[in-house]
């Protein structure tokens, strides 16, 4: 499987607590993702849902002084979940790494959370013991599903949870996204079954579950929950700028709106950070017109590509995870599908 870590120097850590006998609000389904960059790492965040919970987010405004980032926090726990956030730059200062000042570093590490306080108990939420277990336990293999911050995430009706993808373009350069789906919106069309995007994207062998299955599907939508989130990270080895790296998370939220209906709603905090590692230097294209920024056409290749890979990441994150609490998983509700 293709993951987030196909981009060089990337590195994906994941820690949770799970009861699996738990009923709603009732026990642990909580936890945390970090995604590790190598040094020189540059990134930019975009924002579209109106109910963000978020940390260090203001440093990756190209306007700022702050240039590299040395992790990415993903974390369930609601506002509480910014706590994981501490563990990560613990460990990382122990690793040196940071902003390096006269009395030590200052790790840079931004975070975003999805609201899961419902799914597990209210006080079952990740403490800075996640973020450094996570970071401690990084590496190349990308879990999918019901771990990490996925744990306590839903999709709409359905269970959500950890998808991850990546492509590599003509020019050499690799994209890659790692998305934690806590939607508010169905991931999948109630009138077919299918995810929104069944018909564009093969890979899944997906075809259209029985009637019955589907009437049962739809019939789920009373359980609508508002109070959701969806955040991911799409990354690359392009050589980019901070303006370049906004521009490509504007663009990769393309990915969630082809995936996901409704997102970016006024209650929920829709959030994609973009890296870029600058291990790939693409030549600029001459017919660039002078006026214009000469990383504009790799800007625009990434970012298309960065929307697509993370609209393949959500199907995937959410065809992997399996029941928590009883809020049903998309292969348990509609097996059809797969058939």
């Amino acid at each position: 499987m293709s993951s987030i870590t196909d981009v060089a120097g990337i590195r994906v850590g994941q820690h949770h607590r799970l009861d699996p006998d738990a009923a709603l609000g009732s026990g642990w389904a909580s936890g945390t993702t970090v995604v590790l960059t190598p040094p020189g790492t540059v990134g930019a965040v975009d924002g579209r849902g109106g109910a963000p919970g978020t940390r260090e987010t203001d440093l990756l405004d190209p306007a700022n002084s702050v240039q590299h980032v040395d992790a990415v926090v993903l974390t369930g726990g609601s506002a509480y979940g910014l706590a994981a956030a501490d563990g990560v730059m613990v460990w990382l200062e122990e690793q040196g790494r940071g902003v390096a000042l006269d009395g030590g570093v200052v790790p840079i590490v931004p975070a975003a959370v999805i609201f899961d306080l419902p799914v597990g108990g209210w006080q079952c939420r990740p403490t800075a013991e996640f973020g450094y277990t996570a970071a401690q336990q990084a590496g190349t293999e990308v879990a999918v599903g019901t771990v990490g911050a996925g744990t306590g995430a839903r999709a709409g009706v359905l269970k959500g949870g950890v998808g991850t993808a990546s492509v590599q373009l003509d020019s050499g350069v690799t994209v890659g996204a790692l998305v934690i789906v806590n939607s508010a919106g169905e991931i999948a069309d109630t009138a077919t079954g299918l995810p929104w995007l069944a018909y564009q994207i093969d890979e899944f062998g997906l075809r259209r579950p029985p009637a019955e299955q589907i009437a049962a599907f739809a019939a789920r939508r009373l359980e609508y929950s508002p109070l959701n989130t969806t955040i991911a990270v799409v990354a690359t080895d392009a050589a980019l700028s901070a303006a370049g790296c906004k521009r490509v998370a504007v663009a990769a939220h393309d990915g969630l709106a082809r995936t996901i209906r409704p997102c970016h709603t006024p209650i929920d905090g829709d959030t994609v950070f973009a890296l870029a590692t600058g291990a790939v230097e693409v030549p600029p294209d001459p017919t660039t017109p002078a006026s214009m920024s000469p990383e504009v056409p790799l800007i625009t290749q990434v970012g298309a590509a960065a929307a697509d890979c993370l609209a393949r990441a959500v199907m995937v994150g959410v065809l992997a995870a399996e029941p928590v609490a009883g809020i049903p998983a998309y292969r348990d509700l509609l097996p059809g599908a797969f058939e």
